[in-house]
This record gives structure tokens, sequence and C-alpha cells, in this order.
């Protein structure tokens, strides 16, 4: 059985964070553990109050996890704090599961969701630990500390500043451009573009989770980067497009992260 452990923070809502990932490991037919880094008060239209797990804690997750379980993939996603940052690093020291780290920074809502200080932690210590590293552009220019990168030529300089901090590849998502078409930019050892029609819809909440999720669900099967982030992008195309169905909240709704399995 391919296993993947997702670290992140847990989204009371459903849409995002552990949530979002455990439900992506099992549509793509992979066994999900995971460890907390963070509690949310959160629905589809905000946030409303966060409390973050002790770092003892969430180190005592991850390594009780790994001492049994055979993981084969680890998705990181909300960290919140540098202590918290900090705890994930060093329950991985010894992980030789590949890393795909999301560095989530704001809720769907606009609400903040990590500090400076746990920002400066992340560049330290697990971006050179990551395989892939998953930034959308605001967030790919809070960890280059540059203006946010919006034609092709700016995204793929940033990319590389990325890469060159320790990832092997890095997915310039390209969800906060305003084309028509969406294009995600993996940025590597070599180049690939993923492209997709752009879907007129709000509910989008859990894109970003989702898409890393699914990226490492991939990985945990035994794909290479490219084949793993081709698969994730055609399966989250398929998750947005379905997402108007559900009809789940009042806000930025989730997208359908069981489209392949029955119909909203």
């Amino acid at each position: 059985m391919a296993i993947a452990l997702t670290i992140a923070g847990s989204d009371s809502g459903g849409g995002a964070g552990i949530q979002a990932d455990l439900k992506t490991f099992s549509a793509l037919g992979v066994y999900g553990a995971s460890a907390l880094t963070a509690i949310t008060a959160q629905n589809t239209c905000a946030v409303t109050q966060v409390e973050g797990v002790s770092p003892d804690m969430i180190r005592a997750q991850i390594e009780t996890v790994l001492q049994d379980l055979d993981v084969r993939a680890v998705k990181i996603g909300m960290l919140g704090s540098a202590a918290a940052t900090r705890a994930v690093a060093e329950a991985l020291a010894g992980c030789a599961a590949p890393i795909v780290l999301d560095p989530v920074m704001i809720a769907k809502s606009g609400d903040p969701l990590i500090d400076d200080e746990a920002i400066a932690v992340l560049r330290e210590t697990l971006m050179p630990r990551a395989l892939v590293l998953t930034p959308n552009l605001p967030e790919a220019a809070r960890l280059a500390t540059r203006p946010v990168a919006w034609d092709e030529a700016q995204v793929v300089a940033q990319g590389e500043t990325l890469r060159a901090m320790g990832p092997r590849w890095v997915l310039m998502k390209g969800g906060h451009a305003e084309d028509a078409v969406c294009t995600d930019r993996l940025i590597g050892p070599e180049r690939h573009d993923f492209t997709a029609p752009r879907i007129a819809t709000r509910n989008t909440h859990g894109t970003g989770c989702s898409l890393s999720s699914a990226i490492a669900a991939g990985l945990a099967l035994g794909l290479d980067v490219p084949a793993a982030t081709a698969a994730a992008h055609e399966w989250l195309h398929g998750a947005i497009l379905a997402a108007d169905g559900l009809g789940v909240g009042s806000g930025h709704g989730p997208v359908h992260h069981f489209h392949s399995w029955w119909p909203a």
C-alpha cells in the first residue's frame, strides 16, 4: 500500500489543510497519515481563530508515524510558527521519503497563516530538504524577497532563484495570474509547463493544498516529479470543474476531491 504523510494545519470547514490532503490521498488511491501543526476555526468565509500545536506534540506525531508506517512521500503545508517549523525539520531529519513543501502563507479568505520568523526558518531548514516546492506567485515573491512575478520571464527567473535555495524542483503555480489560460511552470533539471483553461468559479478553497498533496500521492505511487505533477494538474482541473456542484458554504467553497468517484 502506498502511504503518504501530510504535515499541516486543520481546516474545520473541511476544504483545505489536513482535511483536503487526506481527501486527495484517498481519491488517488494512497493511504494517508497525518501530523497536525495547528488547529484553525475556519469556514469558507474566514479564519476566526488559530491555535498552534506544541512543538513536542508535532515532533511526536511525525516520529511515531515514521516508526511504524512505510511512508513513501511527505507533504508539508501550514506550519504557522518558527517553533513548529523547527520541530518538523527535526522530526524529518532521518526520513528518506521525498518531500513536497507547500509554503502556506495566506488563507483563501486573506487571513495570514504564518509569521516572518517562521518563513526565515523554513528557508533555512526545510527548503533545502524539499524535492518539490509548490508556491503560488505571491508566496514565491515573499520567499525570494522580490516583487510578485507576473510575466513568464519573471516567473521562471524567480523559480530559479528559489531553486537555488535548495529544492530540486520548484512548481510556480499560476492560479493568481489573470490569463485566460492557467499555467503552472515546473522548474528543475528540465522545464515543464502545465496549462488548462481558467475556470470561472469562486469555489477554489484548498486548491494549493490539494495540488501539492496530489503530487505527493503520485510520488508515493512511484511516479517521477514531472509525471506526478502532470497527473496532479489534470486531477485538480477536474476537481475545480466539478466544484460548483458541491454548494458548500457561502464563501470560497472547496473543490470536489472525489469528482472521479461520485458526481456533485
